[in-house]
């Protein structure tokens, strides 16, 4: 894994996007529901999805990580 601090300019963006674009929880929320519909979607072998299994798999991993980042759900005790 590759830990590399952000450059202030990505930095930057970032807080411009989750100030004026959209709210860290709904982007959160947004990024779980994308999931869900995609897992579901694997589960039950939809075609269109079949060839990109793999890329699903590694995906759906870093997105939870980063909605946790942006707001820990499934950390919570």
């Amino acid at each position: 894994m590759i830990t590399e601090i952000l450059s202030k300019e990505v930095e930057n963006r970032l807080k411009d996007f989750f100030t004026d674009i959209i709210d860290p929880k709904d982007m959160a929320k947004s990024i779980r529901q994308v999931n869900y519909a995609l897992s579901l979607c694997s589960m039950r072998g939809c075609e269109t999805l079949e060839s990109e299994l793999s890329n699903i798999d590694d995906n759906f991993y870093w997105l939870n990580k980063l909605a946790e980042v942006l707001d820990p759900y499934l950390d919570v005790e």
